[in-house]
């Protein structure tokens, strides 16, 4: 199985649409989080999907959107009843 790394995805879309498709497509990959603002598991051929897909998606003069790899060595931190993030066993991508 690939190796799969942690990243944050953020976005901020002026249009209702564009913004509505932009929650679809992250969500296809996240593996959790809330509102703009997703936890993936991706391998680098995923990854460069993502951003393929989503430059094409965004109006880059208004549109903005990040994907940050985290440590992995970092230590994971949660608030209240979150749960940490972990990679599961299988993924199902679409």
């Amino acid at each position: 199985m690939p190796q799969r790394d942690l990243y944050l995805a953020a976005y901020d879309v002026s249009e209702p649409r564009r913004l509505s498709a932009a929650l679809k497509l992250t969500r296809a990959y996240a593996t959790g989080g809330q509102k703009s603002v997703h936890e993936l598991f991706l391998t680098p051929a995923e990854r460069a999907s993502l951003v393929e897909d989503m430059s094409v998606l965004l109006d880059l003069d208004t549109d903005r959107f990040l994907l940050l790899k985290l440590d992995p060595r970092s230590r994971v931190h949660t608030l209240g009843k979150a749960v940490a993030p972990a990679d599961p066993d299988f993924f199902y991508v679409g």
